[in-house]
């Protein structure tokens, strides 16, 4: 049974005196159009969206027709997206700064010989990132390990991944209040350090793995001083790194921020009949924290507390197992009491222990049609390790918790399941609702009818009628914001929420609607204000001033 091996490859930047090739690399990838726009345009839609999906034969098709004298993307696409040869003279046309011979000291290609038709191959992945977080656009170069589609086989379990669906999601739901420290758990590569380094004074990448620590350092090294100005300072963030497991390497610290892409991946340690991943796959390091079952994303939410300043926000990926006659939010739910935290839990999706164990062995380039045995092994192993704690299902979602200030008790926990699409980037809608909540929290139903509201841009209402009747059955208040909420409106709620303009009192329109509808005012009110704290909360509602 074949198992996978460590990489062998150096990190680039790795070698002495590797700072002027980076400089180099930096000008030359600034001046080539390289760029998610660039690359998109270059290869046209319908191969750009085949080879987002792992699939290169359209992109292949379309770069054959373009020859890489005139536009370096050619030979940058062809080397490190496809992982195909290229020649020593392409290379050095593509990066006249650097030249193939300052790629390969930098760790980045091996190069067969020193003549121009030598042919030249990417060691590492070195491509283009682009995304909006709730901060603005950010577009960087980032280096990782070369993932299947470009090696052909199995992962090394030491792979550093580059940025995936799960990364980019946390940094889009992460929010961007200026703030002074942050720490990015579990930074792998360090794309979130660099999202982090835009708004905040100060950021600390942590990681177990030094291979991992070595891409960030370059990576943050290629993209200064792009990776952008602490919060309103207008000075370049301090990025640190440190080597360790989970909180250990900032144990006493305070952060006002905590962002995590943990290893939450649910991976069997111990099966039927000593079945283990790990005998048939190998341990990945940059998905499997070493745990059994779900207890890495449980030990972390209980944990991530202490090192949180007073009002400091952490933000994580995580799986949680689904076990029989327990339901989901009532597990994780448990999580946040012990935490001692607020709790903001949404679970995105849920596999079932068949789907989940198909998608991890295939992430790490496992298939059965080439490993049929390493296949059928892990496979039952994660089959037998979900039996024995009766597990149903695996749920993934985003999980946001804060620390109270002056250590008040708790407010918020709120477990709720979204698998619908959402409006990114989700980051200033969690702070909104963060804040929405705290305003809520401070009054009570006789401030909040002296409050003046306003109904948010995005809402819109949706109306449902019978054939042949004149009012609507159903009335449906739609966000097209956010998590894009709809709401199921009494004709009271409609009403209320179509005159919310700020020019009267919320008790000023629960008593005119009850003129208006014949209806006691007690009892409108009685009706009315729970809902509209509902709405307030999840942003459909503002107040008209921040009073």
């Amino acid at each position: 049974m074949t198992t996978a091996a460590a990489a062998s490859t150096p990190v680039p930047g790795a070698a002495d005196g590797a700072g002027p090739l980076v400089d180099a690399l930096r000008g030359d990838l600034h001046g080539s159009g390289y760029t998610v726009d660039g690359v998109g345009e270059l290869l046209g839609a319908v191969a750009s969206a085949a080879l987002d999906r792992e699939q290169t034969v359209p992109a292949r098709r379309a770069l054959a027709r373009l020859a890489p004298e005139g536009d370096p993307r050619v030979a940058l696409a062809r080397l490190f997206l496809l992982g195909d040869e290229v020649t020593r003279g392409a290379l050095d046309r593509a990066l006249p700064g650097l030249g193939a011979e300052g790629a390969r000291r930098l760790g980045l290609v091996s190069v067969a010989g020193e003549g121009a038709g030598d042919a030249v191959r990417a060691v590492v992945d070195l491509r283009p990132y682009a995304a909006v977080d709730a901060r603005g656009e950010a577009s960087w170069w980032l280096s990782s390990d070369l993932s299947e589609l470009a090696t052909g086989g199995r992962l090394a379990t030491d792979h550093v991944l580059g940025t995936g669906g799960a990364s980019t999601t946390l940094a889009q739901v992460t929010t961007r209040t200026p703030v002074g420290r942050v720490l990015d758990l579990g930074t792998g590569c360090g794309v979130q350090a660099l999202h982090a380094a835009r708004h905040a004074r100060a950021v600390v990448g942590t990681d177990l793995s030094l291979r991992a620590l070595g891409f960030a350092r370059f990576n943050l090294a290629l993209n200064a001083p792009s990776a952008g100005r602490a919060a309103d300072s207008g000075e370049t963030a301090e990025i640190e790194l440190r080597h360790g497991s989970m909180l250990e390497p900032v144990a006493g610290e305070a952060f006002d921020l905590v962002v995590s892409n943990p290893p939450f991946v649910i991976t069997p340690h111990a099966g039927a009949a000593g079945r283990t991943v790990a005998d048939a796959l190998g341990d990945y390091e940059y998905r499997d924290g070493g745990r059994s079952g779900d207890d890495l994303v449980r030990d972390l939410v209980r944990d991530v507390g202490q090192v949180l300043a007073p009002g400091g926000v952490a933000q994580l990926l995580g799986n949680w197992e689904h076990r029989r006659g327990e339901p989901w939010a009532d597990r994780v739910g448990a999580w946040l009491d012990e935490a001692g935290l607020d709790g903001w839990v949404i679970q995105r999706e849920v596999l079932d222990p068949a789907e989940y164990a198909e998608t991890w062995i295939r992430d790490g380039g496992t298939t059965a049609q080439r490993e049929p045995a390493a296949w059928e092994a892990a496979y039952g192993a994660w089959l037998d390790d979900f039996a024995s704690r009766d597990v149903e299902g695996v749920g993934f979602g985003i999980v946001t918790l804060r620390r109270p200030v002056g250590g008040a008790r708790p407010t918020l926990r709120r477990l709720e399941e979204h698998t619908g699409s959402v409006r990114q980037p989700l980051g200033a809608h969690v702070a909104a609702s963060l804040a929405a909540h705290d305003w809520l929290e401070a009054r009570d139903d006789d401030a909040l009818a002296a409050a003046h509201l306003v109904a948010a841009e995005d809402v819109t209402e949706e109306r449902f009628h019978t054939p042949g009747q004149a009012d609507p059955n159903v009335v449906v208040i739609r966000q097209g914001d956010g998590l894009g909420r709809g709401v199921h409106a009494s004709t009271g709620l409609a009403a209320f929420v179509g005159v919310c303009d700020g020019e009267l009192a919320v008790g000023q329109i629960v008593g005119a609607l009850g003129a208006l509808l014949d209806v006691p005012v007690d009892d409108l009110r009685a009706e009315l204000l729970p809902a509209v704290r509902g709405l307030v909360r999840d942003g459909f509602l503002r107040p008209a001033t921040a009073a």
